[in-house]
């Protein structure tokens, strides 16, 4: 992969967009947002993510879109040897990691987060989520604290969309 892509979208993205102020209904622009920019080559994914994404109910139009509208490309493939070998550092970090409960090691050893900060190391990409820093958390290993450990600039939808110059302008009725 090239490393024109700028951004690589955590689940929560996704989720917390279609729950809220960013909904299907509501702004169907920043759907479209997302095709457009991957197409440009300024926002992917890992395969990791679409598993995560694709695990809600099959009638939710969350994972309609995925499947239907969503390009497979948006989608990388994380099985590169050298996103596993990075993936197997973040592991080693966090099972060494004394601060964390056994229960926040095992949550975290099952979701995507730790294979975006892999894929994020090895191709110098931007990692967007909407999560928190909370350095001093012991029952939950959340994504940014990660991205802190092993340098991985993150930043939240907000300012993924300021720095891509994305506009939602509302046009009136139709």
């Amino acid at each position: 992969m090239s490393t024109d892509r700028l951004y690589l979208l955590d689940s929560d993205v996704f989720i917390a967009a279609k729950n809220s102020y960013y909904a299907f209904a509501i702004c169907p622009g920043f759907w479209d947002s997302l095709i457009y920019h991957n197409g440009a080559g300024n926002v992917c994914s890992i395969d990791r993510v679409r598993g995560e994404l694709l695990a809600g109910r099959k009638t939710e139009d969350l994972v309609q879109w995925v499947k239907e509208q969503l390009p497979s490309a948006f989608f990388l493939d994380t099985e590169e040897e050298t996103v596993t070998d990075a993936y197997g550092q973040v592991m080693l970090w966090m099972q060494r990691n004394a601060q964390y409960s056994d229960p926040a090691k095992a949550k975290f050893a099952t979701e995507a987060d730790g294979w975006l900060v892999a894929y994020a190391m090895v191709h110098c990409l931007t990692v967007i989520t909407n999560e928190q820093p909370r350095p001093q958390s012991r029952n939950r290993i959340l994504l940014p604290d990660v991205c802190n450990q092993f340098n991985v600039t993150y930043k939240d939808t907000f300012a993924m969309l300021h720095a891509l110059a994305v506009r939602y302008e509302w046009r009136g009725a139709i």
